[in-house]
């Protein structure tokens, strides 16, 4: 393989992290929006986050394009390979989240038409924040190939549960001491649990950037987890 070849590959490989990189900013940026959207019972902020998802799925279809391209042209091998599927997985993660980011603004368009009820929106914000947090540790993990902030953020994912739990605890107390909140608690639930998959989708990528840097899986159910409401539902 002549240099001009070499060149040429290391070039498709840094422009797909690029993208790569880029979109976590671009979902990171969702999450930040949506959250803020609900302690500010924004709407124009929420109504922005749900029209941006279409650019979140773009990016997601381009660095398929690239991956599979890549794939099929290169054929890359051991380092590089897992480098390019690690980037194709870690933008379907991020896709999901940019999902998440929209319907918790979406949910944030009812909210706002209720009463405010301000201790919850403290406690969605707490938790909005530590997910947050997370996310951009873990995207930072990913820019700089750093295992052992990625491996922090892997074992911190009960950190979320725990947060869930107790705001589940809290809303339930709101709809049985006033039946006229259950509507806003309702939503306000579902958003919770959106936040929590995105912690979830945050420890994915994870997961993806220690298979990146040495080959190997880490195994999903030894992830520290605190267990979850039972008959709680799914959004």
């Amino acid at each position: 393989m002549n240099e001009h070849i070499v060149k040429s590959y290391e070039d498709e490989l840094n422009a797909l992290t690029a993208e790569t990189v880029r979109m976590g900013g671009m979902a990171e940026a969702a999450v930040a929006d949506c959250l803020q959207a609900v302690v500010k019972r924004d709407q124009d902020q929420a109504v922005a986050v749900v029209a941006r998802d279409e650019k979140l799925d773009a990016a997601e279809r381009d660095i398929e394009r690239r991956a599979i391209r890549l794939i099929a042209l290169r054929q890359p091998m051991a380092n590089d390979l897992r480098k390019t599927v690690a980037a194709m997985k870690i933008a379907n993660n991020l896709e999901r989240i940019g999902d998440l980011a929209k319907n918790i603004s979406k949910r944030t368009l009812i909210i706002i038409e209720e009463e405010p009820m301000t201790p919850l929106t403290r406690s969605i914000e707490r938790m909005g924040k530590l997910v947050l947090n997370r996310l951009t540790s873990v995207l930072d993990a990913y820019s700089r190939s750093d295992l052992e902030r990625a491996l922090s953020v892997w074992s911190q994912d009960d950190e979320v549960d725990e947060h869930y739990n107790s705001l589940f605890r809290e809303l339930l107390t709101y709809m049985m001491g006033d039946p006229r909140t259950i509507t806003a608690c309702t939503h306000m639930l579902f958003a919770a649990k959106n936040l929590e998959r995105i912690g979830d989708h945050a420890t994915n990528i994870a997961e993806l950037i220690h298979y990146e840097i040495t080959g190997e899986e880490m195994i999903a159910s030894a992830r520290p987890k605190t267990d979850a409401f039972k008959g709680s539902s799914t959004p």
